[in-house]
Parts: C-alpha cells; structure tokens; sequence
C-alpha cells in the first residue's frame, strides 16, 4: 500500500458507495485507475481507496441503503477526481479496452471573471458510477 498524500482523517468528503460485484469494482479502481488500497475490512467487505488526493470507499452489503439500487448506480451524480495527466488515465482505461462514457475534451467553466480550464474524460465503472477525471489546464480572464 501507497501512503496518501492526504491523510485519511483529514479528508473532509469521501463519498462511499455500494458495489454489486466487489472484487471487480476493487479490480477496476486499482488495477485499472490506479487507485492504492489505504486499507481493508475483508470481512465486511470494504475498502478504502486513494487516488493522489482523492478519497473513496466501496463496499458491498452496506447498511446505508435507502432504496433499491438499479444499474446504472449513482444517476444524476459524477465523481470529478483531479489527476495530473488525463490522457495517462485514458490510455490505462484503452490498454483494458475500457470504454470511455465522454471521450477526452478541453472544457473551459466560468468562475465569476474569469475561466477556469480541465481536460476531461468521462467514464462508467462496473456498476455505472459516472467518474470524470480532470487536469487542470490554467484560468485565464473571460
């Protein structure tokens, strides 16, 4: 296991979310993301995961269901984790022959007076968990 570059229990949001099929979604976030395993309740199961500064939980069997769940999970909902290289991610994603959701794109996203650049990709996990991973590209005046 890889030390985070922020420490668990200083991470104010860690979203947690519920999988169908553990052992893949635990394949797909390390094998394939890159996420590293903080640690794990093999038991339960669960697991925390890191990626640079991003933090996220995934587990199966959770007692924190208020409904059904319905593929694709998470509707109405994406995961943006900022990475240093997009297109490293995509190429990981290719070598898998993991299809993108959006393909990579240059976005530029007003805040206030002025526009703040990311290079994106979109892509489902297992379960449909929409994840966009983000490089910052600069901010320049609108």
């Amino acid at each position: 296991m890889q030390s985070p570059s922020v420490p668990p229990e200083a991470v104010a949001l860690v979203p947690e979310i519920e999988v169908s099929d553990f052992a893949r979604a635990l394949h797909f976030y390390v094998e394939v993301l890159g996420f590293s395993v903080l640690y794990e309740r093999p038991e339960r199961p669960f697991a925390y995961l890191a990626l640079g500064a991003a933090h996220l939980m995934v587990e199966r069997g959770g007692t924190w269901m208020t409904g059904p769940l319905e593929h694709p999970f998470g509707r109405g909902l994406n995961f943006q984790i900022a990475v240093p290289d997009v297109a490293a991610v995509a190429a990981r994603l290719e070598t898998e022959g993991w299809p993108l959701f959006r393909p990579m794109e240059d976005a530029w996203y007003r805040r206030g007076d002025e526009c703040v650049g990311a290079r994106e990709i979109v892509v489902q996990d297992p379960d449909g968990y929409l994840l966009r991973f983000s490089q910052h590209l600069g901010v320049r005046r609108v």
